[in-house]
């Protein structure tokens, strides 16, 4: 790993873990850019090899926190461990995640531990929710494209379909929370144009050779680390597991939702959810305005 850190390698260990969200990765690279020259850099990551620090810990007198994530993939969490035990008193935290930078993941948890360090106690926290609409999508017979396609055509034809699929969903102002491989979770304000997006999705995938289904449900949401969870999600997720290929299935609670938009279902029936209390009533949709 030493060897590494004399070049380049050394600055891409410390990039930001979600490398398929072209915001990060344009806001990335301007950093790297900006922040300094390749000779400076260079010379950084030279100076780093020479500095030892470790006849100094045992002398430092002064309250002490280390935090590490567990997986970081820029320095070894036993090293980190090794500083705290060096370090008379010093508080070792172990955090999730594989980013070395401790703002890109999980940055309450980080904030909540240096609070608790700084003053004894930590806020607590309500949790943000929102009303919205959540869409499910899903590439059907994915396996199946990927072993007639091969690896690197198939990733070509998923880059592709993610962005087809963020392109829709952003005209219709939603916002796409995240990738799962072979689909997307993309939430929306208004069940409407969740519908309209969805509908349209699954038309233009048809040109890529796919087959899409989708699911939707409306309720709330708790925003975490720039992801949403909660029961609603669950749902959404359970409601677009039940979709046949080419269709947009949705709960009764988008359907009540949006009376009176011109957009026309066909009855499912009732349905279990998986983990989800109760029977849930299904609708297809059938038409868009």
């Amino acid at each position: 790993m030493r060897e590494e850190w004399g070049g380049p390698v050394a600055l891409n260990i410390f990039a930001p873990s979600r490398v398929d969200d072209a915001e990060t990765e344009r806001w990335w690279a301007h950093l790297l850019r900006t922040g300094t020259s390749p000779r400076s850099a260079a010379d950084l990551m030279a100076l780093y090899k020479d500095l030892d620090v470790r006849h100094v810990l045992p002398v430092i007198s002064a309250p002490t926190l280390i935090l590490h994530r567990a997986d970081d993939r820029a320095v070894p969490i036993e090293l980190g461990r090794y500083v705290a035990e060096c370090i008379p008193g010093a508080r070792f935290v172990e955090v999730p995640g594989t980013d070395h930078l401790l703002y890109t993941q999980g940055a309450d948890r980080v904030v909540d531990e240096v609070e608790e360090f700084i003053t004894g106690t930590r806020s607590v926290r309500t949790p943000d929710r929102v009303l919205a609409t959540v869409l499910f999508t899903d590439i059907v017979d994915s396996t199946a494209h990927a072993a007639r396609l091969g690896d690197r055509a198939w990733r070509e034809v998923l880059d592709r379909h993610d962005s087809l699929v963020r392109e829709e969903v952003e005209r219709y102002q939603g916002h796409v929370v995240n990738t799962t491989g072979d689909g997307v979770l993309a939430t929306f304000d208004g069940p409407a144009r969740a519908i309209e997006s969805a509908s349209k999705i699954l038309r233009d995938v048809q040109a890529l050779g796919l087959e899409l289904r989708a699911g939707l449900h409306s309720g709330e949401c708790e925003r975490r680390n720039g992801g949403v969870g909660g029961m609603a999600v669950h749902i959404g997720a359970r409601v677009a597991g039940r979709a046949q290929a080419g269709e947009v299935l949705v709960s009764s609670t988008v359907k009540d939702l949006v009376v009176g938009s011109g957009i026309e279902f066909e009855d499912r029936g009732q349905a279990e959810l998986k983990g989800v209390p109760g029977e849930w009533h299904l609708y297809s949709v059938k038409a868009s305005r």
